[in-house]
């Protein structure tokens, strides 16, 4: 399996890292600060550069698969293409330093905080989320109209109060006599180990929004910055698709 380190702390930048295996698919390492697509996430792209000073692009990342198809624990870094030179270079046991795109990292961090802050002002299930660099989408289950306005001030509120976001756990039976907790319809949390990691924004009492996520987030709420709900639509008689933007 691949120490996924961006899980405990979404701010690495780099780690030092061994080549487990190189083949079509992309590298694997045994420990990355690469995020793999998932949970509506982007996977991070960056560089691997080996002590020889080769250096790879890193295009996207993904979750590993066995041969049915199903999710294994390991990370996939996908190259760039036209780099097939540069990856015969490459054999299990050589070290390499795997670095993120930060200024990208930076952004689905606030973009994917900022879904959560949507969470609470709409407390609704959500039946899709998209977080790209450029924008984030949620489409929540509703038939209510929704008012851009209202949504993007309610927004500046709760980014102006500087809230602060703290990664838990709880376990999976306490998940189960919490099912309320789980606000996504199609991405169900990661079970296996006994727990399932948490955000909580807001103080532990009273929660601006607690809910199981493996995403990666800002520290505080006052990080996102200045974001606005760019477009309602209305995607089906139960659907209403909100998109988010950054003003720069």
């Amino acid at each position: 399996m691949t120490q996924d380190l961006f899980r405990q702390d979404a701010y690495l930048r780099q780690c030092e890292a061994t080549v487990v295996r190189a083949d079509e698919l992309g590298i694997v390492l045994d420990r990355t600060v690469f995020y793999p697509l998932g949970g509506g996430q982007a996977g991070d792209a960056g560089t691997l550069t080996l002590t020889d000073g080769t250096t790879i692009a890193i295009a996207d990342t993904r979750k590993g698969k066995d041969a049915e198809g199903r999710p294994t624990a390991e990370i996939v870094h996908v190259p760039a293409p036209g780099q097939e030179a540069l990856l015969a270079r490459l054999a299990a046991g050589l070290p390499a330093t795997a670095r993120i795109d930060w200024d990208r990292r930076h952004r689905l961090m606030r973009f994917h905080t900022a879904t959560h802050l949507l969470c609470h002002l709409v407390p609704v299930p959500v039946n899709g989320c998209s977080i790209t660099p450029d924008y984030a989408r949620m489409d929540l289950h509703m038939t209510d109209a929704l008012d851009k306005e209202v949504l993007t001030q309610g927004l500046a509120r709760l980014v102006a109060a500087s809230h602060a976001l703290t990664v838990g756990a709880i376990t999976d039976a306490e998940l189960d006599a919490n099912p309320a907790l789980v606000k996504s319809m199609s991405v169900a949390p990661p079970r296996g180990s006994g727990t399932v990691r948490t955000i909580r924004i807001g103080e532990p009492d009273l929660p601006i929004d607690l809910q199981p996520c493996g995403g990666t987030h800002v520290a505080n709420t006052a990080e996102i910055g200045r974001v606005v709900v760019t477009k309602i639509e209305k995607k089906s008689a139960t659907t209403r698709r909100v998109v988010l933007g950054f003003v720069d």
